[in-house]
């Protein structure tokens, strides 16, 4: 497995906080699950199996964070990570997803990263491998003296067998000693009349590399990037038919199109690219063609078991017991499907079984109409960590839209920079955004963060609509501007449900 650095609790939060404002209690309950991990790694055989994940239930309202805190937490400790709704997985007998499919998600997660990992590792040899390759298509190389001849050895042999097997068509009767009076051929002379006539001299051999070295010199400088070759490769398409549904090769833990891919031969097809897109194209097959995929699936696997991070969502969605009829039940089944794989069963995968004893799960819903009381007891006791997430204030709205990297304010002012336009956000009208957000969160659904994106999105249309031709290319966003935007529709509280 792949050794990442491995970070201090306090590092993990810190790290957290270039991307996720507040939320203090959560990162720092996540921070010391991801360091439980390495403090695990670091015990006895016989202890380290007893060991097992304490998984986190975060309860908050929606666009709070509670999914980027986990996206961020796998990115940080290069992890297999997925995120999945409780509410689209049904239990037998109903339409939906099977639970399992959440495992085998993670591991087709796994399967992807360290592949593309151990490219990463080939790809200075494959991309050398790859020029080679335009330039044996350019200038092929010389053939020297017998390069190209089949030793007759293994050709008498090929025709004694295909004599034994299909008669009259193996090896002809040799020829006689002697011809007319006696007449012998020389050893030598049969010798001569083996060997090619069509070979380089030496001189033609040592142009033709000058010729190669003077090439490869241009094919590295990327002179010849926009001259057009043939190549061929290989064509993945294979006949297209379907033998079950989704649910069901899910439920068979079988690669049904890797198997029956199998049966029909790997054909190659030609095309014609420029150098540049020949390069690129043989560098990946070359990387493809030099990496294990056992010892990939292999890592996947114990990546998955070990370090693997499955999010579910909407956990207050199925929250309820079986008290009366209806979906009720339905809710409660989903429950108890869930909870063999966050106790720790086997699931069978394409790639192999897979266990789940050691996969943290970070489980998160609202809980505005249910508890988490309302969860099954079985399930509450495999979520020992809960951790209420902060609803967001006008101050947290201000610091959302300019301190994280990804800041809003920094991404609208890079994408209108391309345009030509400047974009400058004053602190007052900044200030009005979070204010003009947080109300509309208090009058309306309460959508958290993401209230931002549309205000945002409304506040900068027609600047962004008219940006390829605009004359004027330096605009100032304050509290003016962002009123004479909004305060119509903030109003109008009908036009703003569908509008905000």
């Amino acid at each position: 497995m792949k050794e990442t650095k491995e970070l201090t609790p306090k590092q993990i939060v810190e790290e957290l906080d270039k991307y996720i404002v507040g939320q203090d209690k959560a990162k720092r309950a996540v921070a010391v699950a991801l360091r439980n991990r390495y403090r695990r790694r670091m015990l006895s055989d016989d202890l380290r199996d007893e060991v097992i994940p304490k998984n986190i239930l975060m309860i908050g309202p929606t666009g709070v964070g509670k999914t980027e805190i986990a996206r961020r937490l796998a990115n940080l400790a290069n992890a297999p990570f997925t995120k999945v709704e409780a509410t689209k997985f049904t239990e037998v007998g109903y339409v939906g997803r099977d639970v399992d499919s959440m495992v085998r998600d993670l591991v087709q997660r796994a399967v992807g990263m360290v592949e593309s990992e151990k490219i990463e590792e080939v790809k200075p040899v494959a991309e050398q491998r790859a020029l080679e390759h335009v330039l044996d298509i350019l200038e092929p190389p010389a053939r020297r003296m017998g390069q190209a001849a089949v030793p007759r050895q293994w050709m008498d042999s090929i025709q004694t067998a295909m004599g034994h097997l299909f008669p009259g068509t193996g090896n002809p009767p040799p020829p006689p000693k002697d011809v007319g009076a006696g007449f012998e051929i020389p050893p030598q002379q049969e010798e001569e009349e083996q060997e090619p006539t069509d070979e380089y001299t030496r001189d033609q051999v040592e142009r033709k590399e000058r010729i190669r070295d003077k090439l490869r010199a241009q094919l590295l400088a990327g002179e010849l990037d926009s001259r057009e070759i043939l190549i061929e490769v290989e064509d993945s398409a294979m006949p297209h038919f379907q033998v079950f549904g989704q649910a069901g090769l899910e439920e068979m833990g079988m690669d049904m199109s890797g198997m029956l891919g199998n049966l029909f031969p790997k054909r190659r097809k030609r095309k014609q690219v420029t150098v540049a897109e020949a390069k690129g194209i043989l560098a990946e097959e070359e990387a493809h063609n030099m990496i294990d995929q056992d010892a990939i699936t292999r890592e996947a696997v114990e990546r998955t078991e070990q370090t693997g991070i499955i999010f579910v969502d909407e956990m207050d969605k199925i929250a309820g017991r079986e008290k009366e009829g209806g979906p009720q039940v339905s809710r409660e089944g989903v429950q108890r499907d869930i909870l063999p794989i966050i106790e720790g069963s086997t699931v069978t995968t394409k790639f192999g079984p897979v266990s789940t004893n050691h996969i943290l799960f970070i489980a998160a819903g609202a809980f505005h109409v249910s508890k988490p009381s309302d969860l099954i007891p079985e399930l509450q006791g495999r979520l020992p960590i809960r951790v209420e997430l902060d609803t967001l204030t006008e101050a947290d709205f201000v610091r959302i839209l300019t301190e994280p990297k990804n800041a809003l304010v920094k991404q609208y002012t890079a994408l209108l920079a391309t345009e030509g336009v400047t974009v400058n956000f004053t602190e007052d009208g900044i200030r009005e955004l979070a204010r003009t957000a947080t109300e509309v969160n208090t009058a309306m659904e309460n959508i958290g963060a993401r209230r931002l994106h549309t205000i945002m999105e409304r506040l900068l249309e027609d600047v962004s609509f008219a940006a390829p031709d605009a004359g004027q290319k330096e605009i100032t966003v304050d509290a003016a501007y962002v009123r004479g935007r909004l305060a119509d529709i903030v109003k109008d509280e009908d036009l703003s449900r569908y509008i905000l």
